[in-house]
């Protein structure tokens, strides 16, 4: 008999480290990862099984569902926001082509199962476009249908997914007979630019943040790649775990969207700057604007409107901008560069 899995893809990133490890915590011991890089040992000890491979492998993903029973996906595997500039043609088969697979496979499972297939998915600010920054000021905290017109291929890819998800959740063959149109139940968060204290940052133009504490915590200089005044909504990377892992389990009558803001702390680059040297003093921490990527961030909201969260999945960030900094973000990374090998 084929073994029931959650599948998370992507599973070596950021959020897949913090999502196995509150899996697991919770009494999981059903997880498949998969992932393009091998997982490190402590986070493969942690899975049921761990794939090495790209979610455009069709051989890959026929050989997981004729082992398993996937009755949930975590679909974390992207390119970013930085790195899908260089590459657009590629980012669109990655984050594109890799999620309607997934999305299909999704489908196929739950007509196996007979049940639904919970399919998970992270978006980002990045599919918000606003056209310049008195635009950008006078928006305030932006809904999740206003202002929809991304300037980046990352963007474009995220908020054609989030209405592909919507497609395959609500409105699948609708025009055939005896079908059932919610066999996917698509979930999808807007993720502001997260902040991690224990991996390292991956090429998201949001990185100038987590990227300033840890260079400071090695004693490396730093040139920001934005100007200090650059704004946009922030979260610690515990509260977005736990915002997937709430979002998943919701009760599927009390959602009526499919996709949420969700947001904790907006802080300038300069405020950002100003408490890293407070946690480490002498750290050179300079300014030297990359204008194609301030221009990309000048286009994201300052804040997000994330009521929809709140009321319908009981959304509410642990962590505000001081707890973040003192009981995370700090300690956390003086303990990592604190460990030998460091």
């Amino acid at each position: 008999m084929r073994k029931p899995v959650v599948l998370i893809t992507g599973a070596n990133g950021e959020m897949g480290h913090g999502l196995i490890h509150r899996l697991a915590a919770s009494g999981h011991e059903d997880i498949l990862a998969v992932d393009i890089h091998p997982l490190d040992e402590y986070l493969a000890s942690r899975c049921r099984a761990t794939f090495e491979g790209n979610i455009l492998d069709r051989l890959l993903m026929e050989r997981i569902v004729s082992e398993y029973e996937v009755r949930e996906i975590y679909h974390l595997a992207a390119l970013l926001s930085t790195r899908a500039e260089f590459t657009p043609e590629t980012a669109h088969e990655v984050n594109v082509q890799g999620t309607l697979g997934l999305l299909q496979l999704a489908l196929e499972q739950s007509s196996w199962r007979g049940e639904t297939v919970k399919f998970l998915f992270p978006s980002s600010i990045a599919v918000y476009g606003l056209p310049d920054l008195e635009t950008k000021a006078r928006a305030g905290r932006v809904k999740e249908y206003e202002w929809n017109a991304p300037t980046t291929m990352y963007g474009c890819n995220k908020l054609y997914c989030e209405n592909l998800g919507r497609y395959f959740s609500r409105y699948y063959r609708q025009l055939a007979s005896g079908q059932d149109h919610r066999a996917v139940d698509f979930r999808s968060i807007r993720f502001p630019g997260l902040v991690s204290a224990t991996t390292l940052p991956s090429g998201g133009t949001s990185d100038f943040g987590p990227e300033m504490l840890h260079a400071a915590a090695k004693g490396a200089p730093y040139p920001c790649f934005v100007r200090e005044d650059a704004v946009i909504p922030f979260m610690a990377m515990p509260d977005a775990v736990d915002a997937m892992i709430r979002l998943a389990g919701a009760d599927r009558g009390s959602l009526e969207h499919t996709v949420f803001n969700i947001t904790s702390f907006s802080i300038t680059a300069g405020e950002f700057r100003e408490r890293v040297l407070r946690a480490f003093p002498g750290s050179s921490i300079t300014f030297d604007p990359d204008h194609q990527r301030q221009a990309i961030v000048d286009t994201w909201p300052v804040d997000v409107d994330d009521s929809w969260a709140r009321k319908e999945w009981g959304f509410h960030p642990a962590y505000g901008l001081d707890r973040a900094f003192e009981e995370y973000l700090v300690p956390e990374i003086r303990r990592r560069y604190a460990a030998p090998g460091a």
